[in-house]
């Protein structure tokens, strides 16, 4: 893959062989983030992990107290009294089984979050196969469906991000943008990392975080280290 001179340059700061500390790390990665655009934070996490098996999977949510940056755009699926409560607490979208044609057949996608209430989930459901492999669909763990559904919408614009395995059992979550301090970069992190710890799951024998990245959107991996995530 060809990278471009910004890139080289942003590489040229960051000791390959070295595993920083959390702090050095994050003063780092806002040094390698040389792109035109404010570019977005980012945490790989390498687990132990097999999710193959339901008992090592790991899902859950944490809002990051500065949150991502992002604005983000936030469908509700409701009925009845829900919708009014979804609108009033700043849904950007909000509607029910109408909504499904919109998205199978016009491809509908300009929403990051999808809420539902429990009643909606059958109608929910005929969008697995569009909403699942975009990580879209709804899930109790996430807090995504539930029948408060104003905690939901005003946790994920304060800055809910979900954290999963992917296929190869690693976790991707973003902690924030360049442009923050180091200090709210350092608090989003802090807040990512306990969350995720407290959600090493049971049944994993050996270590549960192998091996920790930070990066931008645009810049190079700056690899942590994760002595104080071992266990």
């Amino acid at each position: 893959m060809k990278r471009g001179k910004r890139y080289a340059e942003a590489a040229k700061l960051v000791d390959r062989m070295t595993q920083y500390d959390t702090a050095d790390a994050i003063a780092l990665v806002k040094k390698t983030a040389v792109a035109k655009f404010d570019e977005t934070v980012e945490v790989h996490l390498r687990t132990g992990c097999d999710g193959r098996h339901a008992d090592q999977q790991v899902r859950g949510a944490v809002v990051l107290p500065h949150g991502t940056g992002k604005t983000v755009r936030i469908l509700v699926f409701a009925k009845g009294a829900k919708i009014d409560e979804a609108q009033a607490a700043g849904a950007d979208y909000v509607g029910g089984e109408e909504l499904i044609p919109k998205i199978q057949k016009e491809g509908w996608l300009d929403f990051d979050v999808v809420v539902a209430t429990p009643d909606m989930m059958g109608v929910v459901g005929r969008l697995g196969r569009i909403l699942g492999p975009k990580g879209l669909m709804p899930n109790p763990k996430a807090g995504t469906v539930t029948m408060d559904v104003t905690k939901a919408v005003n946790d994920i614009k304060a800055g809910k991000v979900e954290y999963r395995l992917d296929k190869t059992n690693i976790i991707h979550v973003p902690v924030g943008k360049a442009s923050f301090t180091e200090e709210q970069l350092a608090d989003n992190f802090q807040s990512l990392m306990d969350a995720i710890l407290k959600a090493r799951p049971a049944a994993l024998k050996g270590q549960f975080i192998k091996s920790a990245t930070l990066t931008t959107t645009m810049g190079p991996g700056i690899r942590l280290n994760v002595a104080k995530f071992m266990g």
